[in-house]
Parts: C-alpha cells; sequence; structure tokens
C-alpha cells in the first residue's frame, strides 16, 4: 500500500532536524504498536543520512555489534576494538555531533531497560553535558505507552523532561480511511467505510494489511479478519500482555465486559465482584486504553460515567475474539462468523456513532461535541454539535438507514436536555439525521 496521510508530523520532525543543525533535538514519538510511527519517521527522513538502530530485548553485546556496523556504514566512522559498551557509542556519536549534524533514530527505546536499566542514567548525562555543542537531532520511538510515559515524563526518572518535543502517532483520521478505500474500490459504500473503521480503528499496519489481500468490501474483511489464517486473532493478547504484566487476566475481563457495553464502574463490579477502582485508572491514565466519558456539559465529575475501550480494533477483539475464544481453539470459524454476522447490525450501529463524532471533531467546526443522557436513561442524544463562538447548536440522531431516523423524537428530547442544564438557551438550533449514506460524503447531515 502506498503511504497515506501523515503530513503535518512528518513536516514537523523535518522542522526538528533543521533547528538540530543548531541546536541538539530530542524528540519522543510515542503511539500503539502497528500505528505506523517507524514508516512515518523514515518517510520524514528518506533524504537524509541518518542512523537506524532497533532496541530488542538482547544483550548488550549483540544492540552494541549491530549498532556499531550502522555506524560504519552510514557514518564511515572507524570503529576498532572492543565495542560492546553502549555509552562508549553514544559518546562517540555526541562527540562527531560537535563536528558534523547528525540523526540518530533509536526504535522501541524502552526495550533498552532490559539491554542495561543504567543506560538511561548515562544517556541524561551525556545529554546534558553534550546538548549545547553537539548538533544531534536524537529521535527515540516506543510503542509501550506506559514505559514510555514514564521515562520521559516521571520526575523520579533519569531522562525525565530532557525532551525537546513528544509527538504521538494517532490513528488514520476518517476522511483518511474513506479515500484509502476509495483508491482500492472506487465503488466501496458507507457500509464498506464503517468495516474498515469497525476492524482496523484506523491502525495503519491492519489498514495496509486488509487492502493488499483485496479485502475492500465489508464481507471480504470480515471473512479475512475471522478465519483460521488471520493475523488479527492473537493481536490484542500479544499487544497488551506486555502492558498490563502478570496481572493481565483482570484487566482483560474488564476489557472484554466493557466491550460487551458493560461500561458503568457500579455494573463491572457488580459483574466481577471486586473493586476496580485502581484497574480502571490505571487503563484510562497509564495505559490510555480507556476513554470515560459523561453527559455533555455535566458538572460532576463522579456520577453518570461511562467507560469506551478507545481503540476500536482493540473493541472488536475484546467483543468476539477474547470473549469467543473457546470457537478459536476449536478451530470453529464458521460458527465464530455466524456470530460476528449476528450481532454486527447492533454493534456496528454503535461504532456508526462514534465514526460521525470523531468526524464533527475532524471537521473543526465546532467547539464541543459530545453526547447526552439523563440518569434514568429515558432521554439520550447521540451527538450534539455546538459552536460556543456563533452560538449554534446542532442535535443529530444516528441510525444505520434513513428510515429509521425520527427527526420529531429528536426534537423532544433536544427539549429535555435544554431544559435540564438550561444551558443554550439563546442558541440557534438544529435538528439533523446521519445514516451509512453520509459517511461517504462528508457530514451529509440532513
Amino acid at each position: 500500500m502506498e503511504f497515506f496521510d501523515r503530513t503535518h508530523e512528518i513536516k514537523r520532525l523535518q522542522q526538528i532536524r533543521e533547528l538540530s543543525e543548531k541546536s541538539a533535538q530530542l524528540t519522543v514519538v510515542t503511539g500503539r504498536r502497528r500505528i505506523g510511527k517507524t514508516s512515518m519517521i523514515i518517510k520524514a527522513l528518506e533524504e537524509e543520512n541518518f542512523l537506524y538502530v532497533f532496541v530488542t530485548k538482547g544483550t548488550e553485546k549483540e544492540l552494541c555489534r549491530d549498532m556499531a556496523q550502522e555506524m560504519k556504514i552510514k557514518l564511515k566512522l572507524p570503529l576498532v576494538g572492543d565495542v560492546s559498551r553502549m555509552d562508549d557509542l553514544l559518546a562517540l556519536l555526541m562527540e562527531t555531533a560537535k563536528e558534523k549534524p547528525l540523526t540518530l533514530v533509536m526504535d522501541e527505546f524502552q526495550n533498552l531497560q532490559y539491554v542495561n536499566p543504567a543506560i538511561f542514567s548515562y544517556i541524561q548525562k551525556l545529554w546534558d553535558l553534550n546538548k549545547n555543542q553537539a548538533k544531534i537531532n536524537f529521535v527515540v520511538c516506543g510503542s509501550v505507552a506506559s514505559m514510555m510515559n514514564r521515562l520521559f515524563r516521571d520526575y523520579k526518572e533519569p531522562l525525565y523532561a530532557r525532551h525537546t518535543a513528544m509527538m504521538k502517532v494517532e490513528p488514520f483520521e476518517t476522511q483518511v480511511l474513506t479515500d484509502i478505500i476509495k483508491s482500492f474500490n472506487p465503488k466501496a459504500s458507507g457500509e464498506d467505510v464503517l468495516a474498515l473503521f469497525l476492524l482496523t480503528g484506523g491502525v495503519a499496519k491492519y489498514v495496509e494489511h486488509l487492502m493488499d489481500h483485496g479485502a475492500t468490501d465489508r464481507e471480504t474483511m470480515l471473512r479475512t479478519v475471522v478465519d483460521k489464517d488471520s493475523v488479527f486473532l492473537l493481536e490484542g493478547k500479544s499487544l497488551l500482555i506486555e502492558e498490563f504484566g502478570r496481572d493481565y487476566g483482570r484487566y482483560f475481563d474488564i476489557l472484554k465486559l466493557i466491550a460487551e457495553g458493560h461500561n458503568s464502574r457500579s455494573d463491572l463490579e457488580g459483574i466481577l465482584g471486586v473493586e476496580i477502582s485502581g484497574h480502571l485508572s490505571r487503563l484510562e491514565n497509564d495505559y490510555g486504553i480507556l476513554s470515560k466519558s459523561k453527559p455533555l456539559l455535566q458538572k460532576s465529575n463522579n456520577r453518570n460515567i461511562r467507560y469506551h475501550i478507545k481503540d476500536h480494533f482493540m473493541r472488536f477483539w475484546f467483543r468476539f475474539f477474547y470473549k469467543y475464544n473457546t470457537f478459536i481453539e476449536a478451530n470453529a470459524f464458521e460458527q465464530l462468523r455466524t456470530v460476528v454476522e449476528r450481532d454486527y447490525t447492533t454493534y456496528s450501529g454503535r461504532v456508526l456513532e462514534e465514526f460521525f463524532k470523531q468526524r464533527l471533531r475532524e471537521m473543526g467546526r465546532y467547539t464541543l461535541v459530545g453526547s447526552w443522557w439523563d440518569r434514568r436513561g429515558e432521554n439520550e442524544i447521540d451527538i450534539i454539535a455546538a459552536d460556543d463562538l456563533a452560538k449554534r447548536v446542532t442535535f443529530f440522531e444516528v441510525k444505520r438507514q434513513r428510515k429509521e431516523i425520527d427527526l420529531a423524537v429528536l426534537r423532544s428530547k433536544a427539549q429535555h436536555f435544554l431544559q435540564t442544564t438550561g444551558a443554550m438557551a439563546d442558541y440557534d438550533v438544529e435538528y439533523r439525521g446521519l445514516c451509512l449514506e453520509d459517511v461517504i460524503i462528508g457530514d451529509g447531515s440532513r
């Protein structure tokens, strides 16, 4: 698949490289695995002669051997004698950067803690002593969010606040996903775009896999993903087990329940029979896997809260692959596909709301986008989008089919919202419906 998007990020990385010719730059690039961090960095630096080091969990001697070989080839450095210490190689690079600018990219940087935990302290010392003289563009990249955040944002860590820039690579935006699938399948429908969003969450590697395998419509995508040879089957576990460690079982149970729709803390604790506030907090703040939402304009942060899995691929994986793991172990993929097809309409309807919320935010026309529901669950509005500067608010109802949209019911719910919150009394109000047809044609609101 050709390279798509990342224009802003690439431009920023190129600007940082130019800055490094005058002063040392340490850029931290984060983002979940498969999101396309490495491809983006290489694309940004493709016209430069840069040093690339992939950090494995092997020995320091092995890592240094590979790094020294790269230094000889790319930088023509005459390395002789013992090159088994990372601190010696990094010191040499710093000295070299005092004479001429250079770029060093270290991928999966957090793995250095398995190679030699003392390296981080040495990097801190080396950076502090040489940053004013060295013209180095040092880019560190990592996929384990909890580790990368701790290394650079925990004041107890040696590299705390040493970075000059931090970038988080996000999934593809909804319009980019639409452009990608249309480039492979010009006849793609809104149903097909939604399936790509639902199954991949906009993660570059997953999108690439489906497109390169000719899975450019909903039916083919589902067959490709739900298959005995699918690369997606074990992906959720392999992505998260390093983050969670030995306690992954409890986290997985929580995420499975949330994927099924049990999204309040009281509901979760009632099912699990244990107190999980600490787990929920870590899933949200340390691992960045959960987000929590509250009714729009609700002042209290402690009531009527709903938890959601942010990553749509992970949401699908927990909802169908983790929940029905016994089907996978029994090689019962026809039965698993039957379950997915059986539940797909209801499941995708909820995801469609998230798709349109994300698109409305990406459009940049609104200062506030969210949902609203009352405590009894009797009134719920799919999307409210407001422009506080223009004093305009639009209430949206989202359905898979246009014939299912009832604007009269939406108006009644909106009036309840306006009366209950006492907000937006002087705003211009609109009522619109969104359905699968509108996925392709922009916001399409009518």
